[in-house]
């Protein structure tokens, strides 16, 4: 039954490919006095109960706008899965506040999403919480599932969280997909899979789209969660679907890359690659850009279904998904590395060294790109030179990606607490 592993059979599970008074004269004599500062009181009470319900009802209105041109709604900013973002960030980025996700076993690797002035992030413990992008606050906090046993763990959260005006996506490890009203935190629907999902959500019109470890690309109603259909593939889905015009792909452990129609959900073109992938595609017009297993950064045309050029700097795999802008594609690999490759060519640029795994997807932001890496650093470096301009140390791996909206950066830790941080302008 979901959600009734004991803790240990929990952690054993969890894998990686969540009037007395005064005589009645002094009354009387009191009485006028009396009344007027009654009225005073209360026409006071009056102001403040007015001032407080619209104060009240601009922050329910800032909560519910839709996300905005310098948001970041989904895992890689949008349906085309770039990771650039439009939001500036200060030229010195100072730290502002840090959220823990709960006490014990909460670590991050869920990338957040940033819009109207919220943070919305998961974590391994079963948890999706909405905090105050200015001061941290939590606002409401989301289980995985109802009515669990004490003493048993949640389904945790690994894939991105995405936001709409008025609800929140996310799938769990155990194949549930929820959509939560993005206002008070209540649930409005869950659909169930056949595995894991570590894919975050992207949108085309009133659709909600997303892949599952049970081999499948689904394409759900947003608005009641049913099916509008759904493509098999013959192995494990970990990457997010992008979607271009009415156009979307999928790609996994079957070593194929397809190109499906959205609106039919039918394929439309079918490109063995002979190797599997764990990190999401860009899309850019007619170009996909995509790290492979087999220790690659490749360029498709998706529309000729031809290899453009295949970079091979990387020593090892890439489950990191790339970053791409008009000049540079940039991924990190299990080489410890962040490779940034000339977009045009497929050549080297330049390659920043960390100290652990690059599971992290890179974000671009202006001059700079940001990526957290297994070394337990949130790096920001130079996007032409490759040269470090900024670090942050928590000590507990960074397998989560930066998020960057609205002037902030956030981005959660592996730290058993699940430290969530702030970075922007004091």
């Amino acid at each position: 039954m979901r959600g009734e592993l004991s803790i240990e059979e929990w952690k054993m599970n969890r894998r990686y490919c969540p009037a007395a008074g005064p005589d009645r004269q002094s009354e009387s004599a009191f009485a006028p006095i009396f009344d007027f500062s009654f009225f005073i009181f209360h026409f006071s009470m009056l102001l403040v109960s007015l001032v407080a319900t619209t104060s009240l009802a601009a922050d329910s209105f800032a909560k519910l706008a839709p996300p905005g041109p310098d948001s970041w709604p989904s895992f890689r900013n949008g349906n085309a899965q770039r990771g650039v973002a439009t939001s500036s960030l200060p030229p010195k980025l100072d730290k502002l506040w840090v959220h823990p996700a709960g006490k014990e076993d909460a670590m991050i690797k869920s990338t957040a999403a940033i819009a109207g002035g919220r943070v919305y992030a998961a974590s391994l413990n079963g948890e999706v919480f909405c905090l105050n992008l200015k001061t941290g606050k939590r606002q409401w906090t989301y289980k995985s599932r109802d009515d669990v046993k004490p003493n048993t763990f949640l389904p945790g959260f690994k894939a991105g969280v995405a936001v709409t005006a008025d609800t929140v996506y996310v799938g769990d490890e155990e194949g549930l997909f929820h959509a939560i009203d993005r206002e008070s935190g209540s649930r409005k629907w869950t659909f169930e899979t056949g595995g894991e999902i570590t894919s975050g959500a992207n949108f085309y019109k009133d659709k909600v789209l997303f892949t599952s470890h049970d081999s499948s690309l689904y394409c759900l109603n947003a608005a009641d969660g049913t099916k509008a259909w759904q493509y098999e593939t013959k192995g494990q889905v970990y990457t997010s679907p992008p979607i271009i015009d009415e156009h979307t792909f999928v790609a996994g452990c079957d070593e194929h890359l397809r190109v499906i129609n959205v609106v039919t959900g039918k394929e439309e073109t079918d490109m063995p690659f002979g190797i599997q992938l764990i990190s999401s595609p860009a899309v850019v017009d007619n170009m996909l850009y995509v790290g492979t297993m087999g220790n690659e950064v490749l360029a498709i045309d998706w529309k000729s279904a031809t290899k453009i050029w295949g970079y091979v700097g990387g020593k090892a795999r890439y489950d990191s998904s790339a970053a791409v802008n008009d000049k540079y594609v940039i991924a990190g690999s299990q080489d410890k590395k962040l490779h940034c490759v000339n977009r045009k060519t497929g050549e080297q640029v330049w390659a920043f060294a960390t100290k652990g795994h690059v599971d992290s997807s890179p974000v671009i932001v202006g001059n700079r790109v940001f990526v957290g890496s297994n070394d337990g650093i949130v790096y920001g470096i130079g996007l032409d030179d490759g040269e470090e301009k900024w670090r942050f140390v928590d000590g507990r791996p960074f397998s989560a990606s930066p998020a960057v909206g609205e002037g902030c950066l956030v981005i959660g830790s592996e730290s058993g607490t699940g430290n969530v941080y702030c970075f922007g302008a004091k």
